[in-house]
């Protein structure tokens, strides 16, 4: 689950971390005022949506003063901002962060993330700050710094150390960044997050840190440990289908293919959606109905399927354990007439009373392709959403 920027500095400052005062906003009249309250002077109007960029697509603008700060708040709030992040349809922009300006000397990155790979928490390091990391990973890969935390033992004060010295840094201000490293490290592990990106650190004149903008996700899985990050969810930032999924304990990604895919268990899921585009087609989402679905399950995900307007076909792929077959295959019929299925069904089922499953399926009377395996299914799949 991702935050908003002023979730996250609100977060971040909790920890004693340096952070602007700032102010969310939902009119350009509040943003008028909040630049008043701010001082009057230089700030900063910031669109707060789940998307990188934001600079890029005209979502963030610098004021002068706060009749500026209303300008660019009647500019931005309303707006369809489009980012490399967002895709070509953009986010709507329903709100504004107002942020007091600084005297920026020198940009920063510096992100915490969980390397799976290493099983570690790794911060990243760059002097390239305010810059897209995958622009600098290709363009100045050596400017690009890494350290892997042993979670045995935790950060040590000699890894920020030589993090800070690599940047550049030293003497009283490379203590700064040794404790800002470590308030950092503290708040990504107290939170149970996945990832951590302050891109720009920047340090002012007066050689202070300040995070100019803040990025965190929250591992979802967490959510037990962490109910009040919970509540922070943004459910006008989430993919309608996603919502609706959850809500029936689905778990589903939106992909850009148009081949539905509905199916029980994250590996066979992933199996599946490989096999697909073996046989050359594209896979339109993720959709893992677990191992406990019922008939009402099965129908609700068939909904969130046909939701999506790119769906040419949709591939069944069940094995039975927990799940029993022949119940997938009366949700599956159910479904299908409850939604007047219209596009090619294929339906693979394997395991417990599969024989019983399959027999419901050819004696429902509906326009269902039932096969056996997994590369039948894909072909079959994908020769019908071509067709």
């Amino acid at each position: 689950m991702n935050l908003h920027e002023y979730q996250s500095k609100e977060l971040l400052a909790g920890y004693g971390l340096p952070v602007l005062e700032g102010v969310l906003c939902y009119t350009p009249g509040e943003c008028e005022a909040a630049a008043d309250n701010l001082g009057g002077g230089i700030c900063v109007v910031k669109a707060q949506v789940h998307a990188g960029g934001r600079g890029k697509g005209g979502g963030v603008k610098l004021a002068k003063n706060s009749a500026e700060a209303r300008q660019h708040g009647e500019a931005i709030l309303g707006m369809t901002l489009v980012t490399p992040q967002t895709g070509s349809e953009g986010k709507l922009v329903q709100k504004v962060y107002v942020e007091a300006g600084c005297d920026i000397a020198k940009e920063f990155y510096i992100s915490l993330l969980v390397d799976r790979a290493k099983r570690a928490v790794t911060i990243v390091a760059s002097t390239e700050g305010g810059m897209e990391i995958e622009e600098v990973a290709e363009r100045s890969p050596e400017k690009i710094l890494s350290v892997v935390i042993d979670p045995a033992t935790g950060l040590q004060s000699f890894q920020s150390q030589s993090l800070g010295l690599k940047l550049g840094l030293s003497g009283k201000v490379l203590r700064s960044f040794m404790e800002l490293v470590d308030g950092l490290h503290d708040a990504f592990l107290d939170n149970d997050l996945s990832l951590m990106e302050i891109n720009p650190l920047v340090l002012t004149k007066d050689d202070q840190f300040v995070l100019l903008d803040a990025k965190c996700s929250v591992d979802s899985n967490a959510f037990f440990r962490q109910p009040e990050l919970k509540e922070l969810q943004d459910y006008d930032e989430m993919d309608s289908r996603d919502l609706r999924a959850g809500k029936h304990g689905l778990s589903y990604v939106g992909l850009d293919g148009d081949i539905g895919c509905m199916v029980n268990g994250a590996g066979l899921a992933m199996g599946t959606m490989d096999i697909i585009k073996e046989y050359g087609g594209n896979p339109a989402n993720f959709l893992d109905v677990g191992g406990g679905a019922s008939k009402e399950t099965v129908t609700e995900a068939f909904k969130i399927l046909l939701s999506d307007s790119n769906i040419k076909a949709i591939l069944v792929n069940i094995f039975g354990g927990i799940m029993k077959c022949d119940v997938i295959a009366n949700g599956v019929v159910e479904a299908a007439r409850e939604l007047k299925l219209s596009v090619p069904l294929v339906v693979r089922l394997q395991g417990t009373n599969v024989e019983i499953g399959r027999k419901i399926l050819s004696d429902s009377g509906l326009k269902i392709t039932p096969v056996d395996t997994m590369a039948e299914a894909a072909e079959k799949v994908v020769a019908a959403a071509k067709n």
